[in-house]
């Protein structure tokens, strides 16, 4: 399984043990250009924020968040390369 399914099955997951996980995966890709950077950036924000609303019952911004995020994800994937 390569990262990007790693971090989609993560996002889908969204328990906070994920966040360091997430953060391990896109160590590799940091620093390759300001827009990766940026990319790795909103990425975890939005997932720090759907694990936060999570962890906290908030049930209906659930699926908002998680759309986000994913969105946020494909967006990354397309800046390093990664096929769809």
């Amino acid at each position: 399984m390569d990262s990007f399914h790693k971090l989609e099955a993560l996002v889908d997951k969204a328990d906070i043990g994920g966040v360091e996980e997430a953060n391990a995966l896109l160590r590799r890709f940091m620093g390759r250009s300001e827009k990766t950077t940026l990319a790795i950036d909103e990425f975890m924000l939005d997932f720090k924020t759907l694990v936060f609303v999570v962890e906290t019952g908030e049930d209906g911004f659930r699926q908002p968040l998680r759309e986000l995020a994913l969105s946020r994800l494909r967006k990354l994937e397309a800046l390093v390369g990664v096929p769809a």
